[in-house]
């Protein structure tokens, strides 16, 4: 694998060989820790947090039924809770103080529509949360300009013990008890949906003298370099236009890229190759991959063009194995997250 990012960012670089990206970016800590600013979430940590019981209404299939059995239990905590708010707006939730709570606990409130949520699936999500001994609102994430990046789920990933097999439109309550870090928690958590892990935008024609791109089945692209010099300048064109929130300068997206060797056509680093959808905080990658995102719709598959001043400098100026060479990448921008 070959690092896109800055010299400043190395430290990213390297996480980069982790297998499972986005596992730990909202997820990380044993509690959540809402600031006045919604994006200052830290997260929680819920391993060893299992529970056996589905909500009702949930019917496991093949697919879903480990994250069936993954999702935690009810209680007396959580159905004593009283959620009032529209679906996908911050909700309100009303109990008496202090509440007591044992162990992780979640209900549905409202079920969604459609097909149940599948393990691999990258879920958005938003959380308004309240103080269990107070019953004050501490913070909201995921709404509106506060949005976060889509995690993906798993029956052993701590998001899967939350959403199990709901269907996107779900509304829940989530009881998180104390720990040494501060109070227990009520959160109302909303399943806003699934996002793809390809590009979804509608198609455009090609732009002549540029590489030609042709999609696999699952979306994995594939491409053809022209018999001509490269060019000398950032070529960026759109090969699908998305219909999402545009990406702004240090924001942090979710992407599919496919990178190739101006020069040989070889692909020399791929998120598909390696598994998983990437992302890195604030954008941190060279500058023509940089300048590429920005102000491109979320859903947006683009063509970039790198030529090697925007990329890792001409060749005896740098002793990356991309020196002097000119990159092309094709990338689909999933999600963004604006900067705080």
């Amino acid at each position: 694998m070959m690092c896109l990012f800055t010299a400043e960012s190395k430290a990213a670089c390297e996480r980069m060989e982790a297998p499972s990206p986005t596992s730990e970016v909202f997820f990380v800590r044993i509690r959540p820790a809402f600031a006045v600013s919604a994006l200052a979430v830290t997260g929680l940590l819920l391993a060893g947090c299992t529970g056996s019981d589905t909500a009702a209404g949930e019917s496991p299939t093949p697919e879903t039924a480990d994250l069936c059995a993954a999702v935690a239990p009810t209680g007396s905590a959580v159905e004593a809770v009283t959620v009032s708010g529209d679906f996908g707006e911050p909700g309100t939730a009303e109990f008496e103080t202090p509440i007591e709570i044992d162990e992780l606990q979640r209900v549905v409130v409202t079920e969604g529509e459609g097909d149940p949520i599948a393990s691999g699936d990258y879920v958005s999500y938003a959380i308004t949360a309240f103080d269990a001994d107070t019953g004050e609102e501490v913070g909201t994430v995921g709404y509106a300009d506060t949005a976060v990046l889509p995690q993906q789920i798993s029956p052993d990933s701590p998001l899967g013990q939350l959403v199990g097999c709901s269907a996107p439109g779900s509304r829940m309550v989530a009881a998180f008890p104390a720990s040494e870090s501060g109070p227990g928690q009520i959160w109302v958590f909303d399943v806003l949906g699934v996002t793809p892990t390809a590009a979804w935008g509608t198609p455009q024609e090609a732009v002549e003298g540029l590489p030609t791109v042709t999609l696999g089945e699952d979306g994995q692209p594939s491409v053809e370099i022209p018999d001509a010099d490269a060019p000398d300048e950032l070529q960026i064109a759109v090969l699908k236009e998305g219909d999402g929130e545009p990406v702004a300068a240090g924001d942090t997206t979710l992407l599919q890229y496919y990178g190739v060797d101006w020069e040989t056509g070889e692909s020399f680093d791929s998120s598909w190759a390696n598994g998983a959808p990437y992302q890195n905080a604030g954008n941190q990658y060279v500058q023509g991959f940089s300048e590429a995102l920005e102000g491109q719709p979320v859903g947006s598959q683009i063509l970039v063009v790198i030529p090697p001043a925007l990329a890792y400098g001409e060749e005896g100026e740098s002793e990356h194995a991309l020196a002097g060479q000119t990159l092309v990448f094709v990338v689909d921008i999933l999600a963004t997250q604006h900067a705080v």
